[in-house]
């Protein structure tokens, strides 16, 4: 019942000290005092079982769930407000082992507690931040928010291949606005803001917009259907730059029609130029410090396609390169197993089919951008430590999950982060060594 929790099963070892199971069990049913004191203990034990996210029934019992009663977007939605409303388990050994000192990354001036990171298009209008960094990410990106709000594709748009662990998505930027999602996290900034003052002094301020030690919040950028090319992001950086420790440009979502042309060398960096102008006049966001710029690419790029991109990054000095988002590309013959009918759905691709796509791209722009000062993000089909550990030594910095997470549960960040761990243990590294030999 208790997984791989040794917390767990040395407190039920040291509950039946002296008495055997079967008498333990038997008196939970009888009336009195001590069933009712052995059953609160079991109902509490139980209770923290649920709470915790590295518990087994989360991958075994309640994501599977999920899955047989819903369809892919009802099960995405009943996923957040879980995390919205505080039903979601927590990583509850972050803070006694967080393995730091071996995952520790340093990321546009922060020390991070791990390269794991959440991203864009899970909690997309910023709903459920903390509870998702309660699960032991150290980056979560939110969005991608659009200016105005738009109700994206008409449905079904968001598919599961299970045979897969992939998903096809066509939500084409589904958004409730800027000012919605400001407003959130306005009322976010504030209570937790309020809440570092009572136990700080006046001179210390957060680490970061995450209001947890190691931890970053990215907030991704879209434009509307109709909107303008450039003017769309440039809202984004003045009106969600104050809340942001990253804001991210994403040009390389399959599902808005013309996105992509933006990866067109002259047109990404006329708009890299001008939102990294917008982002110098902001200056900083509400805790003093000027929030980096990425920008996000598709997988789907040649070599000079990928070439004219990291031109267009270093020209605009922007402060780094997300690679990649979802892929139009359905590689059958070699990885897709699900049936016609859904593999032929049209949006972007992703889970474990895109890893190779997705590694491939990332080999590339690394080849094309090492030395510059560029951060890479590595992001498609990691599902475990080995996959990004592999991520981290073709150039990430630090690398990104999705679809992953919303197969396994919220246990999988702690499994990446203890496999990983494990992993650089054995070769005799850590993270930060690996970052640097690829700079």
């Amino acid at each position: 019942m208790f997984g791989r929790s040794p917390f767990l099963r040395e407190l039920f070892r040291r509950s039946t000290t002296n008495c055997n199971r079967q008498s333990v069990l038997r008196s939970s049913f009888l009336p009195g005092p001590i069933g009712l004191l052995v059953g609160g203990a079991l109902a509490g034990v139980g209770g923290y079982y649920l709470l915790d996210s590295r518990s087994s029934i989360h991958e075994y019992v309640i994501c599977p769930l999920i899955r047989t009663f819903t369809d892919a977007e009802q099960g995405h939605k009943l996923g957040i407000a879980f995390l919205k409303y505080g039903l979601a388990p927590r990583l509850l050994d972050e803070g006694i082992n967080d393995q730091s000192d071996v995952l520790g990354v340093n990321v546009f001036g922060h020390n991070l507690k791990n390269p794991i990171g959440l991203a864009a298009g899970l909690d997309k209008d910023g709903e459920a931040i903390d509870s998702l960094f309660n699960t032991g990410f150290s980056y979560v990106e939110i969005g991608s928010i659009t200016p105005e709000p738009q109700p994206g594709n008409p449905t079904p748009r968001f598919f599961r291949l299970p045979r897969d662990d992939a998903v096809i998505n066509r939500y084409g930027f589904n958004s409730t606005g800027h000012f919605n999602v400001i407003a959130r996290l306005r009322t976010r900034f504030t209570k937790l803001f309020e809440k570092f003052e009572r136990s700080h002094t006046p001179d210390q301020v957060p680490f970061s917009n995450a209001f947890q030690q190691g931890k970053l919040l990215g907030i991704n950028l879209g434009k509307n259907k109709t909107g303008d090319e450039v003017e769309d992001y440039v809202k984004g950086v003045s009106r969600l730059g104050p809340y942001a420790d990253v804001l991210v440009v994403n040009v390389s979502s399959p599902n808005t029609p013309g996105l992509r042309d933006l990866q067109n060398e002259s047109k990404l960096t006329n708009l890299l130029k001008t939102v990294v102008k917008e982002r110098n006049e902001l200056r900083t966001n509400l805790l003093g410090v000027r929030p980096p710029i990425l920008v996000k690419v598709a997988p789907d790029l040649t070599e000079p396609e990928i070439v004219s991109i990291a031109n267009s990054a270093k020209e605009a000095k922007v402060d780094g390169i997300i690679i990649s988002n979802t892929t139009i590309q359905r590689p059958k013959e070699r990885l897709l197993t699900s049936d016609d009918a859904l593999i032929n759905q049209t949006g972007g691709l992703s889970g474990k089919p895109l890893k190779p796509l997705s590694l491939q791209a990332l080999k590339t722009l690394h080849k094309h951008t090492k030395g510059s000062g560029l951060v890479l993000v590595g992001c498609g089909g990691i599902s475990s430590g080995k996959d990004a550990l592999e991520f981290g030594k073709a150039g990430a910095t630090f690398v990104e999950l999705y679809t992953a997470f919303a197969y396994k549960g919220p246990g999988l960040v702690a499994k990446i982060r203890d496999e990983l761990a494990g992993e650089l243990r054995k070769e005799g590294k850590t993270w930060q060594q690996i970052v640097n030999e690829n700079t």
